[in-house]
Formats: C-alpha cells, sequence, structure tokens
C-alpha cells in the first residue's frame, strides 16, 4: 500500500472538490483497502472519453491498491437520471437497459483491472426491495431537502413538473452505497448531491459515511459543452485509431492541457514540464501527438498509434481531406442554416464571430472548395463536409 501522503496526493490530481479529506486521510491511514465505488446507468451503448475522467480515477484507486466497484445502474436507468434536465426525463427499457449494460462491461476494461474490479447491479438488491421498504427508504429524506437541488429547485420555481419517480433516483443512489458499503464513491460535479444523500443515508444505516469525491466534467470537442454524443463533440473509445487521433489533434492548445489533466496517465511532473517547455516556445503540437498517442495505444495499441500518426501526418502534407471524419448532425429547425452558425454548432470554430473571421482569411471550406460568402445557406438534409485552417474537420448533416 502507498504511503496515504503519497496516496493522496494521487487522488486530488484533477478532482473538483474532495469531502471530507480529513475522513479519507483517516481511511487511508487504517492501511485497509477501501472500497470505492463509481456508478454508471448504461442509458446508451456507448462510452466516450468524457465517461472515462472517473474510470481513469477509479483505476488510480486501483493502483494504489483499494478495491474498485464499478456499478451499473441497471435498475437506476429505468428510472433516468434527472440531474441537469428541465423536464422529466424518459425512463429507458428493461431491454435498452440490459443490452447497454452488456457493452459497458466489454469496455471498462479497456481502463480497469479485470482481476481487480467488481462489477455490480444494483437490481441485485434494488429489485428484492419491497414496496414498504422503499417507502421506508423514502421516509429518510424530506421533500424540502430535495428541492434543495438546483435543477429541482429551478424546476419547481418555474412552474416545470417534476415527476415523484424522480426523488427516487437520489434515494436509490444514495442507498446503493449503503448496499455496497462504499467508502468512497466518485462522481461528477453535477452529481454531488447525489453523493451527499449516499452519506446520509449510510449514517441512518448505522455505516460510516462515504468520502465524496467529485471529478470536472469534460468539454467536448467544442470547448464550450460536455462532451455528448447528442452534440457530436465527443471522442468515442471504440472509434477507428485515425478518427481519434484526427479529433485529439483538433483540440485547442488551450483545452489540450485540460483534457492531459484528467485523461492522461503520464506523471504530474512530466506535464508540469511539458508546460514549462511550451512556455518557452516548443510547438503544443508535438505535446499533442503525444498525449493523441497515449490515448489511442491505451484504447487500440501502439502500432495502431504509429499509424495513425503517419497517416494524418501524410494526409495534411498533401493537403488531402481524411477519410475519418467526425460526422456530426446540426439541428436547424427545419429551415436551412448559415454556414457561420454550422461552424460554431459543428465546434469547428469558437464562436460566429471566429467563424467569419476564418472565412474572410480564406481559411474555410466546403467538399473541398473555398469559402468566399458568409451568408452562404446549408439547406435541410444536406451534407457537406466542412474545413477550418489545415486540420479541423467534420461531415456535417443539417436535420
Amino acid at each position: 500500500m502507498v504511503e496515504a501522503d503519497e496516496a493522496l496526493r494521487v487522488i486530488k490530481r484533477g478532482c473538483d472538490e474532495l469531502l471530507i479529506e480529513q475522513e479519507l486521510v483517516e481511511k487511508l491511514a487504517s492501511g485497509r483497502p477501501l472500497r470505492v465505488k463509481a456508478g454508471f446507468d448504461p442509458t446508451a451503448p456507448d462510452l466516450h472519453l468524457g465517461h472515462t475522467v472517473l474510470l481513469n480515477k477509479l483505476r488510480q484507486f486501483q493502483l494504489l491498491g483499494h478495491e474498485a466497484m464499478f456499478l451499473i445502474g441497471d435498475f437506476t436507468g429505468m428510472i433516468g437520471d434527472p440531474t441537469g434536465k428541465n423536464v422529466t426525463r424518459k425512463p429507458l427499457t428493461r431491454d435498452q437497459v440490459i443490452e447497454n449494460a452488456r457493452t459497458y462491461e466489454q469496455q471498462i476494461f479497456k481502463i480497469l483491472d479485470p482481476e481487480k474490479t467488481l462489477v455490480m447491479f444494483n437490481s441485485s438488491w434494488m429489485g428484492e426491495m419491497s414496496a414498504a421498504d422503499l417507502i421506508g427508504l423514502a421516509a429518510k429524506h424530506t421533500v424540502a431537502r430535495m428541492l434543495e437541488r438546483d435543477d429541482f429547485h429551478k424546476r419547481y420555481g418555474s412552474g416545470q413538473p417534476i415527476a415523484i419517480h424522480e426523488f427516487l433516483y437520489p434515494l436509490i443512489q444514495g442507498y446503493d452505497s449503503v448496499a455496497m458499503k462504499a467508502d468512497v464513491e466518485l462522481g461528477g460535479t453535477d452529481q454531488k448531491f447525489n453523493l451527499l444523500v449516499g452519506r446520509e443515508l449510510q449514517k441512518h444505516y448505522g455505516q460510516a459515511p462515504q468520502v465524496v469525491l467529485t471529478m470536472p466534467i469534460l468539454e467536448g470537442l467544442d470547448g464550450v459543452n460536455k462532451m455528448s454524443k447528442s452534440l457530436g463533440n465527443y471522442i468515442g473509445i471504440h472509434e477507428p485509431p485515425n478518427e481519434m487521433f484526427g479529433k485529439l489533434m483538433s483540440v485547442s492548445d488551450d483545452l489540450m492541457w485540460r483534457y492531459i489533466e484528467l485523461l492522461s496517465f503520464e506523471p504530474l511532473d512530466s506535464v508540469a514540464q511539458w508546460k514549462r517547455e511550451v512556455a518557452a516556445g516548443r510547438n503544443p503540437r508535438d505535446i499533442k501527438v503525444m498525449f493523441a498517442q497515449e490515448i489511442i495505444t491505451r484504447f487500440h495499441d501502439k502500432d495502431a498509434a504509429v499509424r495513425a500518426l503517419a497517416d494524418f501526418e501524410a494526409r495534411f502534407r498533401e493537403g488531402a481531406i481524411p477519410d475519418n471524419i467526425p460526422e456530426i448532425r446540426i439541428e436547424a429547425g427545419g429551415g436551412p442554416l448559415s454556414i457561420v452558425q454550422a461552424l460554431k454548432q459543428a465546434g469547428l470554430t469558437a464562436s460566429t464571430s471566429e467563424a467569419m473571421r476564418m472565412i474572410e482569411q480564406g481559411g474555410v471550406k466546403i467538399n473541398g472548395e473555398k469559402v468566399g460568402d458568409k451568408a452562404l445557406l446549408l439547406l435541410k438534409d444536406e451534407t457537406v463536409v466542412l474545413q477550418v485552417g489545415k486540420r479541423k474537420f467534420g461531415k456535417i448533416t443539417v436535420a
């Protein structure tokens, strides 16, 4: 087991908040392996790099000698997590949940050690809970406390409906920690309320409360919105190596450091050295290449990473359009969409003003042809290849 001080330094890398740090110090000092929980609702079949922020932290706990508990929320997935939603979320069917859960089991072991990972399903205990048990669980929290949660508070204040089953979600997530006897629970910053409910419920059930560790939400390729498949700003962990490489190289130089902090396994000292070198004049592209190769090696292999780099460099030397470019669907409300808006929504530029500036400078192409008209419209159901500069591409479909 690693010394407590060193372990704490590793654990705090990239984390947003640690509640309560002194409790974690005491748990680490006990010398026993901690039970570390991270839960995922199987709401979609594929994981992307945003999901792996928590998986990476869980892996760090494994390497420090602790027990990783990967919880698949097959029961809560049928409720639908209301976090961040301004409308009631549609529950998934049992068949959808089971199919998605199966793919999760296959994907997580690209990061976690299967020999040291306990995969659990919350239907194991929730499926056995009677109606009376559920009422007893609900009695341990108040409506007033639920309405302290930001999204519930906003919906209630604006007259948006909140279904009763949505109040059950944080209670059931919290009860998972009781059933699993978690010492630590990991979650995104948007999960803080639910994680703290777990602490309170553990106290009710006579357990020592879990330590809560929240991780930042990873921005997508646009550098603004949360990484999401529905927004088209994601990098899937099952994507082909060349596509992953191209997407990672398209990340802005500033956003690159955030990706490295949350996704790289390189030592902090190495990352600090890279930052000093870039500040002294080294091209950030060099760092981006090393990072992209690390990610592709992790999810594919070293040979794939080498080939992806060679392919990337060959294509951009020749000025060719890559074969495997991200496919992005943009909602235009049924009508045409200006190319300026398309560039922004696709994450190829950070803003409409940048899009206009790039067009004025001759830095935008559509299907290989330079765009000179800032008022150009893309029609509904039209699919085009947009290029910004030498390295940013997107196959855009206007819906």
